[in-house]
């Protein structure tokens, strides 16, 4: 199934099918939001499915992604993970710190009252603070008990999103140093207009991991093609890590952290602070700014035969 949320003048919008080839979409009659389809999903999934089928053989209104909120516009809970070795490994460098534990996966707990569009303008207070892009894919979940194992978690997986976890880079080491967290450094995130169950992605989705390339253009340039599928730590790994001491209510977001791939001298980056310190550990000098008011970011990850499935994240940031 595809599932994207339009707007009807609510906080939570309207839930709406889209078309497997994302050129049309039908208000859902099962569910009026995405949160009231989690809550219940184990029910109405079998509705659900119904109407994806019946908009797959013709019928519904046009799709245009760009009036499209964020799938869950404001969420229970959002949790992102730092799944990528190379990310972590590279970041350690660019902070100078000492390299992350293996054993366990990192994770903190971020804004969730607000997720952006795809499209909206990103408004921020300053260039000073070191704006950067992080492209990444994401899972929603039901809710998932207390203590689950990976195996179980994985049952719990509903859908698969792609977003773009924004950075304020200059804050983060400040926030970092006070051993509580960031809350300056991580302003709202953008999601995708459009969130898909797992089947979706066919063969590309196995291990708990989407094994396609983020493909991001920084200003029509092309910046990185990493595929997602180099998780040290797979989404169940992931779920059941939040889950270990607490149960997780549905809505859940869970992001795998900045897509990162060792071979990234041929594939790229996806976020900006990855390349400066690629950058100062080949020749000790940092060439790649950070964003400037009037920059655009697009990112979309397609099928294996290009098709689109979550749709573009395309932004342009401005001055709050």
């Amino acid at each position: 199934m595809r599932l994207a949320t339009l707007p009807d003048g609510t906080p939570d919008g309207r839930l709406h099918l889209v078309s497997r080839d994302n050129r049309r979409c039908a208000p859902s009659q099962t569910a009026r939001t995405l949160q009231a389809a989690l809550d219940d999903w184990a029910r109405l999934e079998p509705g659900l499915r119904a109407e994806q089928e019946a908009l797959d053989t013709g019928g519904g209104q046009p799709f245009d992604p760009s009036r499209a909120l964020a799938p869950l516009p404001r969420a229970w809970q959002w949790l992102d993970a730092s799944a990528f070795d190379t990310h972590g490994e590279l970041m350690a460098r660019a902070f100078g710190m000492d390299p992350a534990p293996r054993d366990r996966p990192l994770m903190y707990q971020g804004l969730s009252d607000r997720f952006l569009s795809g499209t909206e303008d990103v408004a921020l207070p300053s260039e000073d603070d070191g704006i950067d892009f992080e492209g990444e894919f994401g899972v929603i979940c039901d809710a998932v008990p207390m203590g689950a194992t990976p195996a179980q978690a994985a049952a719990h997986i509903r859908l698969l999103v792609q977003i773009n976890d924004w950075s304020l880079r200059t804050i983060a080491p400040v926030e970092m140093k006070t051993g509580f967290g960031w809350v300056q450094a991580k302003p709202a995130c953008s999601v995708a207009p459009v969130a898909v169950t797992p089947d979706e992605l066919g063969p590309a989705w196995h291990d708990a991991r989407v094994h396609l390339p983020l493909v991001i253009d920084w200003n029509g340039r092309p910046f990185g093609a990493a595929s997602g599928g180099e998780m040290a730590f797979g989404f169940d790994d992931l779920v059941a890590h939040a889950a270990r001491t607490r149960q997780l209510v549905a809505g859940t977001i869970i992001g795998s952290g900045t897509v990162s791939n060792a071979n990234h001298a041929t594939v790229g980056s996806s976020c900006i602070s990855e390349v400066r310190a690629i950058e100062m550990a080949g020749t000790g000098q940092i060439a790649t700014p950070f964003m400037a008011f009037g920059d655009r970011v697009r990112m979309e990850a397609k099928t294996a035969d290009g098709q689109p499935l979550f749709g573009p994240i395309d932004q342009r940031i401005v001055r709050a």
